[in-house]
């Protein structure tokens, strides 16, 4: 899987269809990410000590990593990734500008 956690996506079917939010978690063996702010659905909630009182909670559930495209930080365009070799280096690269998508943000 080519996303990344921090990368901005665009969601590009159902119904949150051309929301943009971050990935905050990647489900490698699903190929599913979950974005911050999207595909919310609400979750009813039995009294417990950290919810003394019950309630409905919203929580984020993952979409398929197949209903995402990744926007470019360079050209504000969705675009594919690619991957070029610089040196001994990998680099994720925008297919649309060439530019690549991080610079030194990985640990």
């Amino acid at each position: 899987m080519k996303l990344r956690v921090g990368d901005l996506v665009e969601v590009m079917t159902g119904k949150d269809r051309g929301k943009r939010g971050k990935i905050e978690h990647l489900f490698l063996k699903e190929s599913s990410v979950a974005v911050e702010k999207v595909n919310r659905f609400k979750k009813h909630l039995k009294p417990t000590r950290r919810y003394p009182q019950g309630g409905i909670v919203e929580v984020s559930r993952p979409l398929p990593a197949s209903n995402v495209m990744v926007v470019c930080p360079h050209c504000s365009k969705l675009t594919r990734v690619g991957i070029t070799i610089a040196g001994d280096k990998k680099m994720r690269t925008c297919k649309k500008c060439g530019k690549a998508l991080e610079e030194g943000k990985r640990k």
